[in-house]
């Protein structure tokens, strides 16, 4: 099992019929790396890591330190499991975006202005209360999400890809957009997500509604949201870009009404625990003869 630093190595080692690996990308791999059934990459590596499989003849396993499997799923030779790290990031995910929420509505960027300035500026702002929120994802970080906005007297709706207790269908997005303050997106990048934000779902939003990508970038059409935002009807949280990272001249650095985070949601204290902590049991199930429970298999 090839395993990309020395907290997997740790946590990996006590799991019986489990011999880790370390490896380092850029370096040669180490002695039997070739007869490696799992390979662990390392978090938000990028696709340098994908240049591994084409090495590894007995590969029968890949399990990523990440939610996302986007690099993977058509990397991933058939046959070969692929696992997702689903549960470890949903929560630090959905407590950046409520973060940002709270500061939007309540103005902290204004305030931290006039702080600077020695400017005393009481005023009123907006509030989370009584908005109504539209999560596009309803997997761990949609769940995460309407857990923790339900305390901040918000309606939550939540939508999926087919409709189930308590989930709305994909196929009545156009409907719900126009009756939410705010959309948050958590879905996978796929075919089906690639591009899903585009001009007619913008235009669908109300005057003054909130958009959040906590996503991936490629699942909003970023020209459209730039046009959007200049024109001060709609504003934006995003943690993810299209392209990312996003170059320095890029138009979204300037645009009104955005709050922009260098794809931060799961990168935080802890977050290594919280990872190796899924990893962990996935590994233990695989090990003991049983199927990982983030499966993903090459589709989602």
């Amino acid at each position: 099992m090839l395993v990309p630093d020395d907290r997997g190595m740790a946590e990996l080692s006590t799991i019986d019929g489990v011999r880790p690996l370390r490896y380092r990308l850029g370096e040669p791999l180490p002695e039997g790396a070739e007869q490696a059934k799992v390979l662990i990459p390392g978090f938000l590596t990028g696709t340098g890591a994908t240049e591994l499989l084409g090495q590894l003849p007995d590969l029968e396993y890949v399990q990523l330190l990440s939610a996302g499997a986007e690099l993977w799923i058509d990397r991933v030779p058939p046959g070969v499991l692929l696992s997702t790290c689903r549960g470890a990031h949903g929560g630090s995910t959905a407590e950046l975006v409520i973060g940002a929420l709270i500061g939007v509505y309540r103005e902290f960027d204004g305030f931290a202005t006039t702080q600077r300035e020695h400017r005393w500026n009481q005023h009123r702002t907006d509030t989370m209360q009584g908005k109504r929120v539209l999560i596009v994802g309803a997997g761990d970080i949609g769940e995460q999400l309407s857990r923790r906005l339900l305390p901040f007297d918000t309606t939550v709706t939540l939508v999926g890809r087919t409709a189930r207790d308590g989930v709305h269908g994909a196929a009545e997005l156009p409907e719900l957009l126009t009756e939410h303050d705010i959309v948050i997106l958590v879905v996978p990048l796929t075919q089906a997500t690639t591009g899903l934000v585009d001009a007619a779902f913008l235009a669908r939003m109300p005057d003054g509604a909130i958009l959040v990508n906590a996503a991936r970038g490629p699942v909003v059409r970023t020209d459209a949201l730039v046009e959007e935002l200049r024109t001060g009807r709609l504003r934006a949280v995003l943690d993810v870009t299209d392209p990312e990272p996003l170059p320095a001249d890029h138009p979204l650095w300037t645009m009104p009404g955005l709050v922009l985070f260098p794809h931060q949601g799961g990168t935080c204290t802890g977050h290594e625990d919280r990872a190796w902590r899924v990893v962990r049991t996935e590994i233990a199930r695989y090990a003991a003869g049983e199927k990982p429970r983030n499966l993903v298999r090459g589709e989602y």
